[in-house]
């Protein structure tokens, strides 16, 4: 008699073993092994007899794509959504993913779109109450109260009395689970298979799908990292639910960049595109010692905004740095920097960094207003509320160039800023007096 073959899984990584562990070797889980059944352990061994052909005679695809409703939104996927486009939307709890998608749905079937909402974890009558603040409510947007695979694709090729539906979404990934395999809902085995053959609908039948997704405590999305593999595009969804602003990135978009931000207010009647984004980050005020203006660009999107410093006395032995929205070995390298260069004794004081607004900065452009704002603050000297410092410092003590410096200055100006302190002048005539600053050391004239 045969022997009957037996695979392990486990259910936090996808790890497969021949006999139970009771630790992963791979994840370090424990008790996370569960058996797979016949037909799994067969559709493992299932190959298809594929023939390469030649790149040359591949056939072109076109996307076919529709604007979502929402700017920002279309901005972070490329220009809108694509048909038979499969998304994933991750974030915190409470950052506002269920009411993003939601607000779409609604733009979609006011374009005369079908929508098939599908929820796991609300009934109908709390997502129509959160539809009537959002004022979402469509006779072409449906909504299904189901965690069973099977079912929301029965209800799904069902389609409308009008017709197919145009978009599925689906909140949250985690919670649906399939017949055919026998662990929990939001299981690796789970996920996966459930993410497959949603991708199998959206190729088939050409239906935009929105996938919801829970995060671990670490910040990725919960479950198996092939999940962020099998879609097409992922996005994450960033802010302080304490705060209005929202940011949208895209992490993976085989669509479109991966270097475009959405940014979203959050207000009573919902989600709302952020049409001057740099109003939230800079303000006209009475200048004061510590503060300093730079521009840095998300994507294609120049924003203006202020560096607040603090320099104090250290009341112990060791001095702290603090920084919220900068880099923290960054800062470290700057301090190290200045206490060399300009024998600045700075261990011997606190140094606290502060980027308003509540954005990250992710580039080396603001590495100039940063040294600005720590010496404003250490010499108790106020620098001008309408001049900017953008510029790169380097180890060795220069100031050098960034990109797009003429997009950044057509940004300050529209924002009434006169001056620009930035390592090279533009080759083009713009409306900001510019000066050049090539070393960390000169900074100190305009203290």
């Amino acid at each position: 008699m045969a022997k009957k073959t037996q695979i392990f899984e486990c259910q936090h990584c996808g790890t497969k073993s021949s006999k139970w562990l009771g630790r992963c070797a791979n994840c370090g889980a424990w008790d996370s092994f569960l058996e797979l059944k016949e037909e799994q352990i067969l559709s493992l061994k299932q190959t298809e007899n594929i023939k390469a052909i030649p790149i040359t005679e591949i056939k072109q695809e076109e996307f076919i794509r529709f604007s979502s409703g929402e700017s920002e939104l279309d901005i972070v996927l490329g220009g809108g959504i694509v048909l038979g486009g499969l998304y994933l939307v991750g974030g915190s709890p409470g950052v506002g993913k269920s009411t993003l998608l939601l607000k779409i749905s609604s733009n979609l079937a006011k374009n005369d779109k079908r929508v098939l909402y599908v929820s796991g974890e609300e009934s109908g009558s709390q997502i129509k109450m959160r539809a009537e603040r959002l004022g979402a409510l469509n006779p072409n947007l449906f909504l299904l109260n189901e965690i069973k695979l099977e079912s929301i694709l029965a209800a799904f090729r069902e389609g409308t009395p009008k017709g197919a539906y145009e978009m599925l979404v689906i909140d949250s990934i985690q919670t649906l689970y399939c017949e055919n395999i026998s662990s929990s809902p939001g299981s690796v085995s789970q996920v996966r298979e459930v993410t497959f053959e949603l991708m199998r609908l959206a190729k088939n039948s050409g239906v935009a799908i929105f996938i919801i997704g829970h995060i671990t405590k670490e910040g990725s999305i919960a479950g198996p990292r092939i999940l962020e593999h099998m879609v097409d595009c992922v996005l994450y969804f960033e802010g302080d639910s304490s705060q209005e602003l929202r940011f949208l990135r895209g992490f993976k978009n085989r669509f479109g960049t991966t270097s475009e931000v959405g940014i979203f207010e959050m207000k009573p009647q919902g989600l709302i595109g952020a049409k001057e984004a740099s109003k939230f980050f800079f303000q006209q005020k009475t200048a004061s010692p510590g503060s300093a203006l730079s521009v840095i660009l998300e994507g294609s999107r120049a924003l203006v905004l202020e560096v607040q410093a603090l320099v104090s006395d250290c009341a112990y032995g060791a001095p702290k740095r603090s920084s919220t929205g900068f880099d923290s070995n960054r800062l470290n390298m700057i301090l190290a920097l200045l206490e060399r260069k300009l024998e600045i004794p700075l261990n011997r004081y606190d140094v606290f960094i502060n980027i308003t607004g509540g954005i990250k900065i992710l580039e080396t452009a603001a590495d100039l207003a940063i040294v600005a704002a720590i010496l404003s603050s250490f010499r108790n000297r106020t620098l001008s509320n309408n001049s900017v410092f953008i510029g790169e410092v380097s180890l060795v003590g220069d100031i050098r160039e960034v990109s797009n410096i003429d997009q950044r200055l057509n940004e300050a100006l529209n924002l009434g800023i006169q001056k620009a302190i930035l390592p090279k002048k533009p080759s083009k005539q713009t409306g900001i007096k510019c000066f050049e600053v090539q070393e960390v050391t000169k900074i100190l004239d305009w203290m």
